[in-house]
């Protein structure tokens, strides 16, 4: 359900598959970082991670010169580096780029080393696969059996040329009619959403729900509201209470389906979000223009 004026309300109608209703419903995973401690604290700088059932998101406030090394990386895993003045260096086994703030980059497997070049923020995003990291999230335990509503994990298809470092400039002007900054690899979409200064017209909201995949919501900057309600079945017992769960920022939201959920910036100042998805959208995909970077990764 979205107001008029949201771009997604021309998004087609997902085809309703035949399935049988779930015998539970997976609740609804938060990572406050601001008010816990981090997973990882060293010379590099403090590190949380959290997960959901295909994506363990690592966001960590840098030291300059911080190194966070991959050896034998299994599968693409993406970095976003949200602040202009925080440039990286990344090392893959083509060689060395300089990557600048404000952009999204996508890193190929095998040994890669990020460097950060200035203190900052960065966020990284690998799957289930970089089992060191998982085995560190702090909501591990609740993801060790698989959510019922999700489905396995598949990448999607690799480029012509192969894998490689590629990097993108968020400095991207609005344009009405297109959702957000879009951006996808073969493991994740990130779709940086356009900044919201003040909170959000309370009778513009959207709530909608996924039939089968879990949506990543992160707060970099303002403070959001994540409203969610699960449907009723006939089964009284898997029922949930609906949350309006109040998150400042850096935090995360990680939202199952088939949870009906919107969220509403509350600051009145600058709110960012930054809605990752693992695999890509489909629906988005394909949305004429709205991948950014759509010639460079097939859709299946």
């Amino acid at each position: 359900m979205y107001d008029k004026s949201d771009p997604r309300s021309s998004l087609a109608a997902a085809e309703k598959k035949a399935a049988p209703p779930p015998a539970r419903f997976a609740g609804t995973e938060y990572g406050r970082f601001y008010e816990t401690a981090p997973q990882i604290d060293d010379a590099s700088g403090r590190t949380w991670i959290t997960r959901g059932q295909n994506f363990v998101i690592a966001y960590s406030d840098c030291r300059a010169g911080a190194v966070f090394a991959r050896e034998g990386q299994l599968d693409e895993y993406a970095l976003i580096v949200p602040d202009a003045g925080t440039s990286v260096e990344i090392t893959t086994e083509a060689g060395t780029e300089t990557v600048p703030g404000y952009s999204v980059a996508f890193i190929p497997p095998g040994k890669t080393v990020v460097r950060v070049l200035a203190a900052g923020r960065i966020v990284r995003l690998f799957t289930p696969k970089s089992e060191d990291l998982a085995s560190l999230a702090s909501n591990a335990g609740n993801f060790a059996e698989p959510h019922p509503t999700v489905p396995p994990f598949v990448a999607w298809p690799e480029p012509p040329g192969g894998l490689k470092l590629r990097w993108y400039s968020l400095d991207v002007p609005v344009e009405p009619g297109r959702f957000g900054k879009i951006f996808r690899c073969t493991t994740f979409m990130v779709n940086y959403l356009d900044p919201r200064i003040g909170p959000r017209d309370r009778t513009k909201v959207s709530p909608h729900h996924h039939d089968d995949f879990e949506q990543c919501s992160l707060a970099l900057d303002g403070s959001f509201t994540h409203h969610i309600r699960w449907p009723w079945t006939t089964d009284m017992t898997i029922w949930r209470e609906d949350e309006h769960a109040l998150c400042l920022s850096p935090s995360v939201c990680v939202i199952p389906p088939p949870a009906i959920h919107t969220s509403t910036a509350e600051d009145l100042g600058l709110n960012q979000l930054v809605d990752i998805f693992a695999p890509p959208r489909l629906d988005f995909s394909s949305k004429p223009g709205w991948v950014l970077n759509a010639d460079d990764y097939p859709m299946p």
